[in-house]
């Protein structure tokens, strides 16, 4: 900070700020202060500082400053800020006020409106200032600063560069102080479960510093146990200041949860111990509290930390120097601690027999080539050491005297360890007991901690006393079973009394975690955030640690459960009973893990002590996304930039037309927003020089890196950069930026790729890390990147993807997911951000601007909500480039569309890429995993069940099982798919959707990878060409397109959904021509996959108003056959298939008559298995029971004869079944005037015949929304007169025009004997429809006539002879070719 700069002011002092001054006066900042003389101490330090400047009263010290940093009490506060010499009135335009107090919420509300109502031009924060404590964070002075974000990020920019400071901006005004109270209440909780504990171990006679040494390394530590022992031991005067200091601010913390109406028993009571602590010391702090506590525990702990020390972990060193070997041991308790230490000792090389009253316990240790016995006592013949490790103290007694028990078959000098958590009285009498033996009976004691898996692993932390022969006797099992192991002096009794001491801390500190989340949650506070924070304050313990994350979770599978602590604790309450000793604190504990139990959560995690608060309160701890509406927080953003930069920035890029932007896409899925762009899968220097030659705006190189592991993946990127540094070299003037297109929900190898990268083209100006993506939902607002879910937005960090076995993370805020993915190297304070405000304020010019003025190898996240945003960051970047700078860009797939100025176009559709009725079904290969394809997939099976074929690919079988197996799957799922495509079905091949994992991120990627690879081998050995293939997943659609279609490039036509790629594969791969839809796993709601598969998938049938709107859209007609057997239909659709046209099936009433159901099934079966569009219409239905039969048929199109009624009649008639028609998707045609003539046995006398009239023809069309009209115009049925037709076209031209009008096609019956000339000047004037019956059927009559030696030749001929004249009027009506 430069020293010509506003200056910074503190008001009051401690030790925090001291330092803080420091900092900011060795940035070269104007730092001024006010003490008042109350704060001597740390007055004195800060007079210390050089270059600071002491001011005499607050106005003075603020008086123009850009920051003032204040320290207040409840006391006084508006005296210090509104009075004659107060801060606010030094105040100048635009200061930032950061106040850390002990206010109320309240006060601290009303100070902020007085500042509002007072001082409009100036801006207050609350803070929360503390060191940090973390191995993370140590040592670095962290700031939580809540208030207005944009106050709270102008904040940031003064401690930015402060050497060793942290600065978080956390939520609206109030948070800090809020998250400072929690801090608080775990403060004071542990600090007085430091004290009892302390004193009850040393009271059950264990040296103090044994019990510290011990309990700083084990799960019963805390910070403040870390900090305050020490002093405790050494009587050190600083106590009563640590404890002054934790009863000051246990009393704010009680008045601020009476203020929200909160219960606190475990603060309650220990606030009172403090108080308790405290009333020995006297005004001048002259007496210590050690007399008070000396006077409630009875003993002198500092006399007891004088006594000679010795060092437990050397005595264990020795213990395990020269061990006596043990060649056969039994094991009773094989629960889940006791099972792992047993099958590790099995593992170490002993001789194990095990006993468990649970009976497929000890079957599994048989598995493991354990010996089991049917009792304790079979398991303790002839054995040299057992092990009990039983859940309590009654099962320890009833297994070693019990019936059965172990005792009595023990041969002599055998040693018995016991390592179940009991009291130590309960060990002190059993050795009494094994003595009284008198065989020499030798007991350890040795409790245990550590969890299962530490168990397994043979890496315990074990506390052991007993006599020195006995541990020498057992050294070598309890080396083998630990990574620390301790030897207690003071005999059996002695290691579970340091086990109890822990267990009270432990226990005690789960619900103090319990307590402090619950009020985190009554406070608003989210529940995660304050947790991120705790892990680097000083109320951490490391129960809170691990303890926390159940509880956020709502994950209570027991790893420890409520009902252990109700034990362990109860062995703390019993021992404090027989010792005389008070543990309030403990007491509460126990309290509460009781009320659990009796809750029901006793065999849940012991972390479900946090139901009793939220049952209580009726708060919920659990820290999932809050429920934020995407259209309120989108609402609430600024208005867009007002002007579209994209023209603007193809013009920009223009004058640097050489520069291309080469995109390595880490799976297929970024071509998500882009259109007429190649993709390589293959990157050799001459393929790139040859795509380099072409100069295009941008180009795609599919690297799939996210199935690799990390150094496969660096080792990748760099082979491409060298490749694409070598290319540019042999193509003059080109240059290019790269991109790494991630996932738009942050997994992937970050930071990995990006260091290869940088190794290879050298260090960038910055990295730009940009994860918006609008059409898969993915929104960064205020640094924090989102997923949205329906209407709702959810921090990336708390969805399914941020678990991903591969590539999970914690953070939602890029920043902090920066500083998490680098592990520290780039520090969340470190992040440049560029905000919503800037983008929509200020403009391109703004962006550029802050990128130049970056530092060099800089990381910048981009916030974005729209696509104009993503623009307007894309034009201001182009700006920067322009100038010299360079980047390298870690984004999702809409940054890329942005950057090259592309504008979006509708989704494609098979029409669009002029595909034809397709002859086979589709391949739809689903891999992903993510919940949302499974929702997808269920949803498509739920839509297209029927015509759906869906066949699972076993995971199991294909990557746990043997080769053979592995085989077997894939030829079957081979076998079935050909069989399907062909059948003309789409055909689903989807993994099973249980997901095995392993146990580390490599192994998950190996399994990852025999699926993809099962998958790729499924499809590289499907011959049957598919209509189309869409591929659901990254690594899926990669490894299908390049290793089974054996694609080598690819050009991106668009889109098939938004965000979903549609690609058009190489003339080198498997399937050239057949559309590749690259579907991401993460895209789309749940229908999204089902939408794609229906627009994309062969109609079972064309419907008649389709054949009859392309007609009128082609100017041709399209001919409908009357058909009255098989042989028919089989004319009809061969001769259709032949001319490529479409056509008609037409059954007549007579003919349904005679052929019944039968007949409709056929005409649909053909229809649905043509090439070319068929569809299937019910000719003159004058009978309404017939129509109505005909409607539930199956029919495309019914004809409504109702032309031998009145016109009212008709109208009347047709309108009763158009509706009935139109409601299951039927086209109708009705009749309009009379035909003469004979049809099917039907005949129309010449004087019953007339005309269409044109006015009724249209009331008729409004009044019964028909869709073609059969018209008269001197058209007849059957054979016209020797004179030939005499048809009206002056008439059927007026009717053209009215249908034209109506949107209605034409039709005319009675094309038989028509003469060609006619039949063309008929299509000229608008007939879209001809019935055609008469000149087929007497060709197929005549057929009959030819002596023929077999039915089935008389069928062939009769075919073939219907076939001619259908292809003969097809070509007559213009419709071949037009398929």
């Amino acid at each position: 900070m430069s020293s010509t700069a506003a200056p910074v002011a503190f008001i009051g002092a401690d030790e925090l700020s001291v330092e803080l001054a420091a900092s900011f006066l060795r940035s070269g900042a104007r730092v001024r202060s006010f003490v008042p003389e109350a704060e001597r101490s740390p007055s004195a330090a800060l007079a210390e500082l050089n270059g600071l400047l002491r001011c005499a009263s607050p106005v003075e010290a603020a008086r123009d400053a850009a920051l003032v940093v204040v320290l207040s009490d409840a006391g006084g506060v508006d005296e210090l800020f509104f009075g004659v010499e107060g801060i606010a009135k030094g105040l100048r335009a635009g200061s930032i006020v950061l106040i850390r107090s002990t206010l109320l919420l309240s006060q601290l509300e009303k100070l902020e409106q007085k500042f509002t109502d007072e001082k409009k031009d100036v801006f207050l924060l609350d803070g929360y200032i503390f060191s940090g404590l973390s191995d993370e964070l140590k040592q670095q002075i962290i700031i939580v600063a809540s208030g207005r974000q944009d106050v709270s990020e102008r904040a940031r920019k003064f401690f930015h560069s402060l050497y060793n400071t942290v600065y978080f901006a956390e939520g609206e005004f109030c948070t800090s102080s809020k998250l400072r109270v929690v801090n608080d209440l775990l403060e004071g909780i542990h600090f007085v479960a430091s004290i009892e504990a302390m004193y009850l171990g040393v009271r059950a006679g264990i040296h103090p510093s044994i019990i510290y040494d011990i309990i700083s390394n084990a799960a019963g530590s805390s910070r403040i146990f870390v900090e305050l022992v020490p002093k405790l031991l050494s009587g050190d005067p600083l106590l009563i200041d640590f404890l002054n200091s934790a009863r000051k601010n246990a009393s704010h913390v009680m008045d601020m949860a009476k203020s929200v109406t909160f219960p606190l028993p475990l603060l309650g009571v220990a606030y009172q111990q403090l108080i308790h602590g405290s009333s020995a010391v006297t005004g001048d702090g002259s007496a210590s509290p050690l007399k008070v506590w000396e006077a409630s525990f009875g003993v002198n702990i500092v006399d007891a930390a004088s006594q000679q020390i010795y060092d437990a972990s050397k005595l264990a060193d020795q213990l395990v120097m020269e061990p006596k070997a043990a060649k056969r041991i039994g094991f009773i308790g094989l629960g889940a601690m006791g099972f792992g230490m047993a099958s590790h000792l099995l593992k170490s090389g002993f001789c194990v027999v095990a006993y468990d009253v649970y009976k497929p316990s000890m079957a599994r240790f048989a598995d493991l080539g354990g010996s089991t016995k049917g009792s304790p006592e079979e398991v303790a013949k002839d054995v040299e050491i057992l092990i009990i490790m039983v859940a309590n103290e009654s099962q320890a007694d009833s297994v070693l005297f019990g019936n059965a028990g172990a005792v009595p078959v023990l041969s002599a000098r055998t040693s018995v360890i016991l390592s179940s958590t009991v009291s130590p009285g309960f060990v002190i009498h059993l050795n009494r007991r094994l003595e009284a033996e008198c065989r020499q009976i030798k007991l350890v004691d040795a409790p245990v901690s550590g969890g299962v898996k530490r168990a397994a692993d043979g890496t315990l932390t074990i506390m052991t006393s007993g006599t020195d022969e006995a541990l020498h006797c057992t050294g070598s099992v309890l080396s083998a079973l630990s990574e620390k192991l301790y030897v207690i002096k003071g005999g059996c009794g002695a290691a579970s009394s340091v086990k109890m001491v822990n267990q009270l801390l432990a226990g005690v500190h789960i619900a103090s975690a319990a307590e402090a989340m619950s009020f985190a949650a009554r406070l608003n506070l989210r529940t995660r955030r304050v947790f991120e924070i705790m892990q680097h304050a000083r109320g951490y313990s490391w129960m809170f640690g691990n303890r926390v994350p159940h509880m956020l979770g709502n994950d209570y599978t027991p790893y420890s459960a409520v009902d252990i602590f109700v034990k362990d604790l109860g062995i703390v309450s019993s021992e404090s009973s027989n010792s005389r000793i008070p543990v309030h604190i403990s007491t509460i504990a126990h309290q509460l893990f009781i009320s659990g139990s009796a809750s029901g959560w006793g065999r849940y995690d012991d972390a479900a002590v946090v139901k009793v608060y939220e049952t209580l309160t009726g708060v919920k701890v659990e820290g999932k996304a809050p429920m934020l509406s995407k259209e309120d927080v989108l609402r609430s953003l600024p208005a867009e930039w007002p002007e579209d930069p994209v023209d603007n920035l193809v013009s920009i890029a223009s004058h640097s037309s050489k520069k291309i932007l080469v995109v390595l896409d880490d799976d297929p899925t970024g071509t998500q927003t882009v259109h007429d762009i190649e993709v390589l899968t293959e990157w050799p220097v001459e393929a790139l020089v040859e795509q380099f030659l072409k100069l295009p705006t941008c180009f795609f190189i599919l690297t799939n890196s996210r199935s690799m592991t990390a150094d496969k993946a660096m080792l990748l990127v760099q082979t491409i950069c060298r490749n694409l540094e070598a290319a540019a070299k042999k193509v003059p003037g080109v240059s290019y930026t790269v991109v790494l297109r991630g996932d738009s929900t942050l997994r992937g190898h970050f930071p990995e790729e990006a260091d290869a990268a940088v190794s290879v083209l050298g260090e960038m100006d910055a990295w730009i890390i940009c994860p918006f993506f609008l059409q898969g939902g993915r929104y960064t607002i205020n640094d924090v990147h989102y997923v949205a879910d329906s209407d709702r937005l959810i921090p990336a960090g708390e969805t399914e993807f941020a678990k991903d076995a591969a590539f999970g993370y914690k953070s939602s805020n890029l920043r902090q997911w920066v500083e998490e993915k680098t592990k520290g190297r780039v520090s969340e304070n470190q992040v440049s951000t560029i905000s919503i405000t800037l983008l929509r304020k200020q403009g391109p010019t703004a962006v550029c601007e802050h990128l130049c003025s970056l530092e060099k190898g800089s990381v910048c996240i981009v916030n974005a909500a729209s696509d104009r945003d993503m623009a307007v960051f894309a034009s201001g970047m182009i700006q920067a480039e322009l100038k010299g700078k360079r980047f390298l860009c870690r984004t999702a797939a809409s940054f890329v569309s942005a950057r090259i100025g592309i504008k979006p176009k509708p989704p494609i559709c098979p029409i669009d890429l002029g595909l034809k009725r397709a002859l086979t079904g589709g391949l739809i290969i689903v891999g992903s995993y993510v919940p949302k394809t499974t929702k997808q997939v269920d949803e498509l099976r739920s839509q297209c069940g029927q015509s759906l074929r869906v066949i699972e690919v076993s995971v199991e079988m294909v990557s746990m099982k043997s080769m053979e197996d592995r085989d077997q799957e894939i030829s079957r799922i081979v076998e079935l798919g050909n069989a399907y495509i062909q059948s003309r079905k789409d055909t689903l091949v989807l993994t099973s959707r249980e997901l095995i994992t392993g146990k580390t991120s490599e192994e998950s990627l190996e399994i990852n990878y025999k699926v993809s690879s099962a998958l790729v081998e499924i499809v590289r050995r499907i011959d049957s060409k598919p209509h189309y293939i869409i591929a659901k997943g990254g690594i899926t659609s990669s490894d299908i397109a390049t290793k089974a279609l054996e694609a080598k490039r690819a050009k991106v036509m668009g889109q098939a959904l938004a965000g979903v790629p549609l690609w058009q594969l190489g003339p080198e791969s498997r399937f050239p021509g057949v559309p590749y839809i690259v579907f991401p796993g993460n895209v789309g709601d749940n229908s999204a996959l089902a939408k794609v598969v229906k627009s994309w998938a062969s109609p079972s049938r064309s419907s008649t108003k389709e054949l009859l709107l392309n007609a009128e859209k082609g100017g041709y007609a399209v001919g409908a056959f009357n058909v009255y057997n098989l042989e028919g239909v089989e004319a009809v659709v061969a001769a259709a298939e032949v001319e490529k046209s479409p056509a008609i099936l037409q059954i007549h009433p007579s003919a349904l008559k005679q052929g019944g159901v039968p007949l409709v099934a056929c005409c649909i079966a053909a229809a649905e298995q043509s090439s070319v569009p068929i569809s299937v219409h019910y000719d003159h239905g004058i009978s309404k029971s017939d129509l109505l039969q005909a409607l539930e048929a199956g029919f495309d199109s019914v004809m409504v004869d109702g032309s031998h009624l009145t016109l009212r009649e008709n109208i009347l008639y047709t309108k009763s079944i158009s509706s009935l028609a139109h409601a299951k998707g039927l086209l109708v045609e009705a009749e309009l005037g009379r035909l003469s003539g004979s049809e099917d046995g039907l005949t129309v006398e010449e004087y019953e015949a007339r005309f269409t009239d044109v006015a009724q023809a249209e009331g008729f069309i409004d009044e019964t929304s028909i869709d073609a009209l059969a018209v008269c115009i001197g058209n007849v049925h059957g054979k016209y007169p020797p004179s030939g037709p005499n048809l009206r076209f002056d008439l059927l031209k007026d009717l053209h025009a009215l249908t034209l009008k109506k949107g209605v096609s034409l039709v005319l019956h009675g094309a038989s004997g028509l003469p060609h000339e006619l039949v063309k000047e008929c299509i000229d004037l608008g007939v879209r429809k001809f019935n055609v019956n008469t000149e087929v059927r007497n060709s197929y009559l005549e057929s009959l006539g030819k002596t023929e030696k077999d039915l089935i030749q008389v069928m062939a001929s009769a075919k073939e002879a219907m076939k001619a004249v259908v292809a003969q009027k097809l070509r007559l009506f213009g419709s071949s070719g037009k398929a």
